[in-house]
């Protein structure tokens, strides 16, 4: 899952990032709301947290923007103003979820979680194809009564791969689904985390394949044997 943080304070926002990605999220983050529209807008985001007091525009002002535009991205509006008019306020203008600084880091990822239950592209934990089986809350992949571990990125590349079966992705989709916009990482970690999938699969036994599209990108589809 993608998320995208609008967070003014540097600190707060290194913060959200490193917790979200321990939990095997694919994180964006940015400091204002002109930035966080513009990602909104134009990227592939499952869903969004929000700080109210930001540069340029607030939070509340992104979120109207957004719901203005008819976007459904799920948005957890995260802000120290705590009151009863400002969480309203903060539903009313289509937020899907309000939590107040400061925060426990289990009530953060439970919010997370249920913010991403009510969004539009929200599946189930399993998700399976053919005889391959992804656990999204243990980030193991089983087939056959074997079971391998996925790292970070693994899962992330699996998880969207999914998602999307038989949908082909450019090892460039995946560095901005996966790595996010903003990375220094260089292309060719794509094809080595895409190495080291497939040697998984093929140790699961798996009638399932992460197959190269020649000059296209890659796509998971099951295996004709």
């Amino acid at each position: 899952m993608r998320l995208l943080i609008a967070e003014d304070e540097r600190e707060i926002g290194r913060v959200l990032k490193t917790i979200l990605e321990r939990n095997r999220y694919s994180v964006d983050l940015v400091d204002n709301g002109e930035d966080a529209l513009d990602y909104l807008l134009t990227g592939n985001y499952d869903g969004a947290i929000l700080d109210i007091m930001m540069p340029g525009r607030d939070g509340m002002a992104v979120l109207r923007e957004l719901r203005g535009r008819g976007s459904p991205v799920p948005v957890l509006i995260l802000t120290a103003k705590s009151g009863l008019e400002d969480r309203v306020d903060g539903l009313n203008a289509g937020a899907d979820d309000y939590l107040s600084k400061p925060f426990a880091t289990t009530e953060l990822l439970a919010r997370v979680r249920a913010m991403l239950r009510r969004g539009a592209n929200y599946t189930p934990e399993l998700l399976t194809l053919g005889d391959l089986a992804l656990n999204c809350s243990a980030f193991e992949l089983t087939a056959h009564g074997r079971t391998v571990r996925l790292n970070n990125k693994e899962f992330q590349i699996m998880e969207l791969l999914l998602r999307n079966p038989n949908n082909i992705f450019s090892a460039q989709q995946l560095m901005e689904r996966i790595w996010g916009w903003d990375t220094e990482t260089e292309i060719n970690v794509v094809w080595t985390n895409i190495a080291y999938l497939r040697r998984k699969l093929t140790a699961l036994g798996v009638h399932v394949e992460i197959r190269s599209v020649r000059g296209a990108g890659y796509v998971l589809e099951e295996s004709a044997c």
